[in-house]
């Protein structure tokens, strides 16, 4: 079942994006004979081909294997939603120990100019 929708995708959506049979083929470095193959249903790509496919055409997997739509934008936005919570002290410096040196390098020259402006 899966095969007949991911030959059926396959042609519709290389039909909607003007490629044809060769120049796909050409794109993968297969046989344009492999791409009938597909899209007939007798074969089916491995994951590699699937992959560099699904970028060809820039479409989700999801879409080009199983004819599934993908909201991925949502999808993104409800999971970092449901697990964003505050950055602990922690994490914060494991995020931006950088900053330290940079505040550490301006104090090493402001508190001296600052003491020497007192004098």
């Amino acid at each position: 079942m899966a095969n007949i929708v991911f030959a059926q995708q396959l042609k519709k959506i290389r039909s909607e994006k003007g490629l044809s049979q060769e120049n796909i083929a050409t794109e993968l470095f297969i046989s344009r004979q492999a791409v009938s193959r597909w899209e007939s249903g007798e074969a089916t790509p491995d994951v590699n081909n699937l992959v560099q496919l699904s970028d060809l055409l820039d479409v989700d997997l999801d879409y080009l294997v199983l004819a599934k739509e993908s909201h991925p934008a949502e999808g993104a936005e409800q999971q970092t939603s449901s697990t964003k919570r505050p950055m602990n002290g922690w994490e914060f410096v494991a995020k931006y120990w950088w900053l330290l040196l940079a505040i550490g390098g301006w104090l090493s020259w402001f508190i001296p100019t600052i003491v020497s402006s007192f004098r």
